[in-house]
């Protein structure tokens, strides 16, 4: 047993049904998970900003619990922009609030970099027009997409409805021997039950959003945790 660890701060989109439930399946020891959450029905371009405009609001209710991080936990939430997008969203939330932020784009892309991974595919529950943002912003911090698929779902508590199988099936169906890695988004698609048999499967290393989110949020904390079941990324690294 572990003694007090730390807190984190998750901000997630009101309709995200999952990423609460997964991170809490495999939080360490000595490390509290406290949520706040920003009004979102439909995965658009549109919504998406509309939310973003409320995230200061949110952090400031997380940082009155004395957290030590806040994780904006939204994958598209924080690629809508573009590149560095997420980092100007981040450095917003964290001059307001005074305390330290990184969203769920910023770590898939650490996450990635540590793989070694550069050609990817990626599987995603969005519309093509969400798609086509995200393989913009992939594809800005030097990644080669080798192809995207999506299940082409607009509304976030449908996606919170998916179970994994959808995204495993939708993984090896477009697997390709040139990919390094295989990257599932979206902080409400459940993927934690996946990620250790895929990688199996495929012999590649496995990304989702809500996996990479929690491995850079506890590193940030310094908190240096094995989790098997979530892959290579939490056993290598």
């Amino acid at each position: 047993m572990y003694g007090w660890r730390g807190r984190l701060g998750l901000i997630v989109p009101s309709s995200n049904t999952t990423m609460e439930m997964e991170l809490h399946s495999v939080l360490p020891d000595g490390v509290s998970l406290h949520t706040a959450r920003v009004p979102l029905k439909n995965v658009s371009e549109d919504e998406l900003i509309k939310m973003n405009s409320l995230a200061v609001e949110a952090a400031r209710l997380l940082a009155d619990a004395g957290v030590e991080l806040i994780l904006y936990g939204c994958t598209s939430g924080s690629f809508i922009g573009g590149k560095d997008y997420e980092r100007e969203l981040e450095a917003r939330i964290e001059d307001e609030v005074n305390v330290p932020v990184v969203s769920t784009s910023t770590a898939v892309v650490e996450a990635l970099k540590v793989l070694d991974a550069r050609d990817i595919l990626v599987i995603t529950p969005y519309t093509e027009e969400i798609n086509l943002r995200e393989k913009e912003f992939l594809e800005a911090h030097d990644f080669n997409v080798l192809d995207i698929r999506g299940l082409g779902i607009e509304d976030n508590t449908q996606i919170g409805k998916l179970e994994p199988h959808e995204a495993y099936r939708l993984a090896k169906a477009s697997f390709m021997d040139e990919a390094d890695a295989i990257f599932i988004s979206c902080t409400n698609l459940r993927t934690f039950e996946i990620i250790e048999p895929l990688e199996d499967d495929l012999g590649i290393p496995v990304v989702t959003s809500n996996q990479a989110s929690l491995w850079l949020a506890l590193r940030e904390m310094d908190v240096m945790e094995r989790i098997p079941e979530l892959g290579r990324l939490f056993v290598e690294f």
